[in-house]
């Protein structure tokens, strides 16, 4: 099952996200006529749904997202456009609400947060036309293995919060799931914050979320703080997944 929970979006939103150069290379991976319908899975507060539009002047999208929180922030991001913009708010893995199958499928950043990628990417196939292109970024194998590590050192116990799959594993499960002409990498690419404010707020944020969902509010400062003295730098080790394929015809 996808990980549907809450996001504190605005801080989200006012974050220099790595995530903005990642959903700029996976839409490279396109070339769109302009009239397509577009499957966002896992659409966040926007900002990709606004670049999709952008080469879209034709088509729509079809937004997906599991905070309702995030849907909220792209409907006032998207204000004036979401004639062209179906936000949705759903489990990935589930069969989705929709009225017609996709011409292609776009995710960044979401993934991870997903257990069962063969019901993902199967669920994903099913909302797509024959011939529809499919591309995605997310966490991949050794991604974030030094803030794992400080998570696991704070906490005095491995943790298990995301799913960082492997480049053959995942060619593999595209294939099952009726993929073809696919392509998987693992790409290193970590992200430098200021220290200080900007680092916390980032780790409390992007990174350390599900953990503290987990925990009362009054502890939240003292474990993002003992997570970040952990580190030797204000880095996040990224390691990206990165894969495109076609629905099989």
């Amino acid at each position: 099952m996808m990980m549907l929970r809450e996001w504190d979006a605005e801080t989200y939103d006012s974050l220099p996200l790595p995530h903005l150069r990642w959903g700029a290379r996976t839409l490279e991976r396109f070339s769109f006529a302009g009239d397509e319908t577009v499957l966002e899975a896992g659409c966040g507060t926007g900002r990709d749904t606004e670049a999709l539009l952008g080469v879209l002047p034709r088509g729509r999208v079809i937004a997906v997202d599991g905070s309702a929180r995030m849907l909220e922030r792209l409907r006032t991001r998207l204000a004036g456009r979401l004639d062209r913009v179906e936000a949705i708010q759903a489990d990935l893995t589930a069969p989705l609400p929709l009225t017609e199958k996709a011409d292609a499928a776009f995710s960044v950043a979401t993934f991870h947060w997903i257990r069962d990628h063969d019901a993902l990417f199967a669920n994903i196939a099913g909302a797509l036309r024959p011939g529809a292109r499919f591309a995605a970024d997310c966490g991949g194998k050794g991604n974030v293995a030094a803030v794992q590590a400080a998570i696991d050192d704070v906490l005095g116990e491995r943790t298990d919060t995301w799913s960082f799959a492997g480049a053959e594993e995942t060619g593999e499960r595209l294939e099952r799931a009726g993929f073809t002409d696919v392509e998987v990498a693992l790409v290193p690419d970590p992200a430098r914050l200021e220290p200080g404010a900007q680092f916390h707020s980032f780790l409390a944020t992007v990174v350390l979320g599900a953990h503290l969902d987990r925990m009362p509010p009054a502890e939240h400062e003292e474990f993002v703080t003992a997570v970040a003295d952990r580190l030797s730098e204000p880095v996040v080790d990224y390691v990206r997944l990165v894969f495109s394929a076609r629905r099989a015809g």
